[in-house]
């Protein structure tokens, strides 16, 4: 199983930008497609962003696209989220998962194996 750890929330005015980070260890990390997914008080989680393992092929939220990218390094076993013009809806707990099937394009919560403890994002008016 790989571990993940995530890096980069933080507090920032609604139309600013965050970068999140989230390294990989203790696996080969190209054998695994990577997502975001967020979580606010009282709500589900829910999926934001993935990208299979070659970095080539990306989904999306409803909800993030066009503001929000996801890419991968597979040199530094990292994924990133790069999030521009944020919302305050946009406030929530941040996760990166893996999922073990590299070409898959799921947003089901029960197809990533393995988790980071999140970094949270909080967007002021």
């Amino acid at each position: 199983q790989v571990q993940l750890v995530e890096s980069g929330g933080g507090l920032v005015q609604a139309g600013g930008s965050l970068r999140l980070s989230c390294a990989a260890s203790g696996g080969t990390f190209s054998d695994y497609r990577m997502g975001w997914f967020r979580q606010a008080p009282g709500m589900e989680r829910e999926f934001v962003a993935g990208v299979t393992w070659s970095g080539t092929i990306t989904n999306y939220a409803d909800s993030v696209e066009g503001r929000f990218t996801i890419s991968r390094d597979n040199v530094k076993n990292t994924v990133y989220l790069q999030m521009n013009n944020l919302k305050r809806e946009d406030t929530a707990m941040y996760y990166c998962a893996a999922d073990q099937r590299p070409w898959g394009m799921s947003m089901r919560v029960a197809d990533f194996g393995s988790w980071g403890q999140g970094t949270q994002v909080t967007v002021s008016s």
